[in-house]
């Protein structure tokens, strides 16, 4: 049993601290190199993770939603946890464990995929599945994970990708209604949580407001 996710959106942010960063690296090191692959496909996968602020049930859950590294031991027994992860360190030690360095050749979707996933936000709000503030929410996220207003298929580095994002967390902490948001979220604590997590199929970030009224 493990729950994890990225449920930042259903307070009005983005995942940051390169959280939005790292699922899209993750999501699209699944993507064969070629000049014909679609890349979208990946970074729709990394947008429905985080716009639906989904929770998986488990450690395999969590590893195909891109949460956990294929690297990452799943350790069944709770009892077992840290011992685990005090001998997997030591031997990272052991054999000389180096920092990866960050990587300089991320390919993006960039403006052709920004418009795509956009056109995906506009229906959304037809048909009334979004709030006006989601779609703010939602259209920084999509930004952030195309590489912002660059040609497709044009490389990036790492910090390139956490500058999106953190310019995108930024102004959106300054958004009265993330502030609302926030604020709410802090008084009700996980019965919000909760709500917002049953929802957020239909809407990837939930207004206080309506979550009181479907009570």
């Amino acid at each position: 049993e493990l729950h994890m996710g990225q449920v930042e959106l259903c307070v009005g942010l983005i995942p940051g601290g390169g959280g939005t960063k790292e699922l899209l690296l993750r999501c699209m090191g699944n993507a064969p190199p070629g000049p014909d692959t679609d890349l979208l496909s990946h970074v729709r996968r990394a947008f429905d993770v985080i716009s639906t602020a989904k929770v998986s049930a488990n450690g395999k859950e969590a590893r195909k939603m891109g949460i956990l590294h294929p690297r990452d031991r799943i350790v069944a027994n709770r009892d077992h946890l840290i011992n685990d992860a005090k001998r997997t360190v030591l031997a990272m030690a052991q054999e000389g464990y180096v920092r990866p360095q960050r990587r300089s050749n991320i390919r993006i979707v960039g403006e052709r995929g920004y418009a795509a996933l956009k056109a995906s936000l506009l229906e959304m709000k037809w048909e009334h599945r979004i709030s006006d503030h989601d779609e703010v929410v939602a259209d920084k996220l999509v930004y952030v994970l195309c590489g912002g207003a660059l040609p497709e298929r044009m490389l990036v580095d790492e910090q390139y990708l956490l500058d999106l994002e953190r310019e995108a967390f930024v102004s959106l902490c300054g958004c009265e209604k993330t502030q609302e948001r926030m604020e709410y979220m802090l008084k009700v604590g996980n019965n919000w949580a909760a709500s917002a997590r049953r929802y957020s199929v239909e809407t990837p970030a939930v207004d206080p407001e309506v979550i009181k009224v479907r009570r």
